[in-house]
């Protein structure tokens, strides 16, 4: 029988999880209506849980970023991040970003329990190894563990591209307050995350050595489960974007479309001849219209109308402006993508040859206490720390008054920034390595604070190259392609580990070998320095490269001027008073 509504209408008639597609108001009218709504209306196209436009006063903004970056502390086991570009596939094409990241928040848990099983209940596992030859894992004891794993792996590839965007989808950039608050959101969310890995590091370590396994997997699964709870209940506060299908076969509709013109000989004469729907908003639902740029003209004639009398076609053989310049945006990340891969590679040496050097150091703390080598990475999770209050409070706005920049520096910058300091990371790795085999004394080691140089490098190199690939991919992304944008900087740092196993590979090959190279079994004989060397004149050819790409990206945006460059736009209103100075002040400023 149907329930009666009150007055004021039933607020739970609606999917608390994501607002279904049939529930939402045609994007068309939502927008006719804007101009008569309330100025604290969202101008982005965000929705509440109810699947109306946000209101500024009660979502969004910091009232939401508490739910999110909370359940994105108890994140901090290993990475799948190749998985990340299936994640962001089905939140940009069918699921939203919301529920892509509770449903696998859930696998991610069941994964943690499934693991912490295997630790706990002895059918699961090995029988404990009291004599030579150890009795090995079961196929059955194998297959637990390995699926507890994949599901961990699988859960974290649906988290991790959705959670910063959903976290920025909270903020509105035509509002110069809440355009601002945004980018500090980054920072905080990159603080999250390092509080989470200095948990891990530190407490999880220490309760796993002297409570076992069990305790170790047993208290993340329950911060987990706890995070679904915390995320659940900001519900209401959240402002959500409508999944708008799948990028990916757009992508490939104008490729196919333009090459089939071109072998029909058709040519792109006018802007005027380029094929775009009448309505307010594009065919892409829920996704803004985006001017032409003169750009990439050959993925103009996808879009070029042959039969003016005609109807409008199948998007195989005909696109709208909008469809192209999406692909365009999407073509025009991929240079800076590239040249910020080769930092990872500096990355992964963080918890693999870094941790190899501390373990030949003495890290003794007083007469009882010795540090685990597998926890000196904390050094650069306290970096981190305490670097990003500093930059938040105190760096940003005095570079903002020099620069005239809201943020202090643009994303590119940051990026260039940290690409910078890991040249004097791996170089600094290469000559403590180089004293420590220098001065080998059994009796003496070398303390382990030697190494916070390069730790805290590296620390700083990734605090202004990860929140600004946050900032980058997250801008220059269009509507339809956040997640996706954002999957392909995480998919950065599983290419990097990647690479780095096959340099170590080409390295050992080329020099002899684990018993005769530069990289062998005994750290002490090996000529670590020498791979830091190589790393560091990697990362040198890499920043001169990105500058190149940088630099260019930056002259295309201001020669094209591409709408999907909002963030450009906002500044200036940041800037606007009454005086028309500082008007034309704020808009020189934006384009330096």
């Amino acid at each position: 029988m149907e329930q009666p509504k009150s007055a004021a209408g039933d607020p739970y008639d609606k999917s608390f999880i994501q607002p279904s597609m049939e529930k939402f108001e045609d994007f068309d009218q939502v927008f006719e209506k804007e101009e008569s709504l309330s100025a604290s209306l969202v101008s982005n196209g965000r929705v509440d849980f109810h699947g109306k436009v946000a209101d500024k006063k009660k979502t969004g903004g910091w009232k939401a970023s508490p739910f999110i970056i909370a359940t994105h502390v108890t994140d901090w086991i290993g990475a799948a991040y190749v998985l990340t570009l299936v994640g962001a596939f089905l939140a940009d094409a069918y699921l939203g970003r919301f529920k892509t990241i509770i449903i696998f928040s859930c696998v991610y848990a069941v994964g943690m329990v499934l693991l912490t099983l295997s630790t706990s209940i002895d059918s699961l596992r090995p029988p404990p190894c009291t004599t030579r030859p150890c009795n090995k894992a079961t196929d059955g004891q194998t297959a637990f563990l390995y699926g507890a794993l994949g599901l961990i792996a699988l859960g974290t590839g649906g988290i991790k591209p959705c959670v910063s965007s959903f976290g920025a989808d909270q903020f509105d950039e035509a509002d110069s307050r809440e355009v601002q608050t945004k980018y500090a959101f980054f920072n905080w969310f990159f603080f999250a995350i390092n509080i989470g890995a200095l948990l891990g590091i530190t407490v999880l370590v220490y309760i796993q050595d002297n409570k076992g396994w069990t305790w170790g997997f047993g208290i993340p699964t329950m911060a987990m489960i706890c995070s679904i709870a915390i995320l659940a209940a900001g519900v209401p506060y959240y402002r959500y974007q409508k999944p708008m299908g799948s990028p990916f076969t757009r992508f490939i509709q104008v490729a196919v479309a333009s090459v089939r013109n071109h072998f029909n000989g058709v040519e792109v004469v006018r802007e005027a001849d380029l094929y775009e729907v009448k309505t307010n908003q594009s065919d892409i639902l829920g996704a803004r219209k985006l001017p032409h740029t003169t750009q990439y003209r050959f993925l103009d004639k996808a879009a070029v109308v042959t039969d003016p009398e005609g109807s409008p076609k199948s998007r195989w053989m005909l696109c709208t402006v909008t469809q192209v310049e999406e692909f365009k945006c999407f073509i025009r990340v991929l240079p800076v993508w590239t040249s910020t891969i080769a930092l990872s590679i500096s990355f992964s040496q963080l918890s693999t040859f870094f941790v190899s050097q501390a373990n030949k150091t003495n890290r003794h703390l007083g007469p009882n206490f010795e540090i685990p080598a597998g926890s000196v990475p904390v050094f650069a999770a306290i970096n981190a720390l305490i670097l990003v209050p500093i930059y938040e409070k105190w760096m940003v706005p005095t570079i903002r008054r020099r620069t005239g920049h809201p943020r202090g520096l643009t994303s590119l910058q940051r990026m260039g920034v940290g690409l910078f300091v890991s040249i004097f990371a791996l170089g600094s790795a290469a000559l403590v390595e180089k004293k420590r085999r220098d001065h080998l004394n059994p009796l003496s080691k070398m303390s382990v604070f030697w190494l916070l140089p390069q730790f805290f490098l590296i620390g700083t190199a990734e605090v202004f190259t990860y929140v600004g690939q946050l900032e980058f991919f997250y801008d220059e992304a269009t509507d339809g392609t956040r997640s996706i944008s954002s999957a392909m900087f995480l998919s950065e740092i599983g290419i990097g580990s990647w690479l780095s196993t096959a340099l170590v590979k080409i390295i050992d090959s080329a020099t002899g070998g684990e018993e005769q190279g530069w990289l062998r079994n005994d750290l002490n004989m090996s000529k670590l320095d020498y791979f830091y060397w190589i790393l560091t004149a990697i990362n040198g050819v890499n920043f001169l490269v990105y500058l190149w790409v940088a630099r260019r990206y930056k002259v295309e945006t201001l020669s094209f001027k591409p709408s999907w460059c909002r963030i450009r736009c906002t500044y200036i209103r940041f800037y606007i008073d009454d005086d028309a100075q500082h008007i034309h002040k704020a808009n020189g400023r934006s384009q330096n």
